[in-house]
């Protein structure tokens, strides 16, 4: 059998940026161990597996070890493929382990509809995720529906020179997202560690956006964002926090498009 294959660049508009995702459109679901050894193949932070369901989609999401419930950027990307195919109808909905998940237009961009992810303060949890890197953080938070600590550091220039421990990372019960306020128009930068899923750093998350948005409106007073995440590809993400809901907004590029053998 063969399987049309995509890569696609999310949240950049340009080749080479942003977060790469591997995009498998399908037509009827393959056994979950055929889907996590394509997506072990493709190698990337996710592959996005989807197939028509009813006037809708169904979409999963795959890292090269596990299945994950809620991923931004293969969302984005898989978006990207439907308009690229001519089959992608003015709101595309995918239905997901986390529900209903929508994707628009919007301007040049894509827009997300994901759910908001819940954050509070843990500072018993400080030392162990300070140990983890050689800036420390100035105060931790945790989102329990997420399962992330939230580290905020003092400037924007921490979080790009952050070095992690990998190994102390991944003894932890949790990823860690980092985080700073801004400088230059953008309202905050972040950076995403997952070892425990099997991706050391993600490029650019999406997903992160549901739980730093929650946190930054606290913070900054306002539901309007520009984020950056600061990763060595780098992606910006525009921001709207609407009731239980945010909307992420970004661009998108195609750069490579083959078929995979089963």
């Amino acid at each position: 059998m063969q399987l049309d294959v995509y890569q696609i660049d999310a949240f950049s508009d340009r080749p080479f940026a942003g977060n790469p995702a591997g995009v498998v459109p399908l037509k009827s679901w393959l056994p979950d161990a055929v889907l996590q050894s394509i997506a072990a193949e493709i190698n990337q932070a996710e592959t996005a597996f989807f197939a028509p369901e009813g006037d809708h989609y169904r979409i999963r999401w795959f890292t090269p070890t596990t299945e994950v419930k809620l991923c931004g950027h293969a969302t984005l990307a898989s978006a990207h493929v439907l308009h690229a195919l001519g089959q992608a109808p003015a709101k595309i909905v995918f239905d997901s382990l986390s529900g209903p998940l929508s994707v628009a237009k919007a301007g040049p961009r894509l827009e997300l509809d994901f759910p908001r992810h819940d954050v509070h303060p843990q500072p018993e949890a400080l030392a162990k995720v300070a140990a983890c890197f050689d800036v420390k953080p100035v105060e931790m938070h945790v989102s329990e529906s997420y399962d992330a600590y939230l580290a905020l550091y003092e400037k924007a220039a921490d979080i790009a020179r952050l070095t992690p421990d990998f190994a102390k990372l991944n003894a932890l019960d949790r990823t860690v997202i980092v985080t700073a306020r801004g400088d230059d128009g953008i309202d905050f930068v972040s950076r995403y560690f997952a070892p425990t899923a099997g991706i050391p750093e993600d490029p650019v998350t999406g997903s992160t956006h549901c739980v730093l948005a929650t946190f930054w409106s606290r913070v900054l007073g306002k539901t309007d964002f520009h984020a950056r995440q600061v990763s060595k590809r780098g992606g910006d993400l525009w921001l709207k926090l609407e009731g239980d809901r945010v909307k992420i907004a970004g661009h998108s590029t195609a750069v490579m498009q083959g078929t995979i053998s089963v």
